[in-house]
């Protein structure tokens, strides 16, 4: 019976069903843990994708830590051309940024004001009722801090530098190449047109090109 295959976020058809539940995802991106500084703001990002669509979607956001567990702030999607609106949140430093125009589905967070008690772990979760409830979360950890650490990129400029450096000589070598074939071919080509245009002007009494004078006996006395 055919189905429905999800890879890498899209649905393809399949020769088998998959549950439906691997058809919603949520993702707060690559990054498993973000580092933002105390008294500063940090966007906390996700987004969600569905095979089948969504009708008055629920989200959440829940925050904790060692010894706090609590919901930030929860909302609802009515479809594919409504925004986000929140229904409550726990805290006034929290903004809701998402939207679901061109497509992004975008239940991201911005908490400003940070407090180093903010660290911890934050989790998007999300609930489809159009799909029977089916739901998927994804976590992200922040870390609150007095500063952010420079990084050192010496190292990475010295390997930039001589990878860069190796790339120029290459090309270097590629034109000059280039170069030396095209004044040997010019070289050749001219004599080449040298050989024959000496073989065509032949030594002549009447002067004229190509032809040889008739050699005449001598005349006897």
């Amino acid at each position: 019976i055919p189905g429905v295959l999800l890879r890498g976020g899209v649905c393809h058809t399949g020769l088998f069903l998959l549950p439906v539940s691997m058809s919603l995802e949520v993702s707060v991106g690559k990054a498993t843990t973000i580092y933002a500084v105390n008294g500063t703001e940090i966007l906390l990002p996700c987004t969600f994708s569905t095979c089948f669509g969504f009708q008055d979607l629920h989200f959440w956001w829940w925050y904790n830590s060692t010894d706090t567990f609590r919901t930030l702030i929860e909302g609802t999607v009515k479809n594919e051309k409504s925004d986000p609106k929140v229904k409550s949140k726990d805290d006034d430093r929290i903004t809701l940024e998402g939207s679901t125009k061109e497509k992004m589905n975008n239940i991201s967070i911005l908490l400003r004001n940070l407090e180093f008690s903010d660290t911890g772990k934050y989790t998007c979760y999300v609930k489809n009722p159009k799909e029977n409830n089916i739901h998927h979360q994804a976590t992200i950890t922040l870390q609150v801090v007095d500063k952010l650490e420079e990084v050192d990129n010496t190292v990475t400029l010295i390997i930039l530098g001589v990878v860069g450096g190796v790339i120029g000589l290459l090309i270097c070598i590629l034109l000059i190449k280039k170069f030396v074939a095209f004044i040997i071919k010019k070289t050749q080509e001219k004599k080449k047109e040298c050989l024959v245009s000496s073989s065509g002007n032949d030594n002549t009494e009447n002067g004229l090109p190509g032809s040889k004078a008739e050699e005449k006996a001598p005349t006897k006395v």
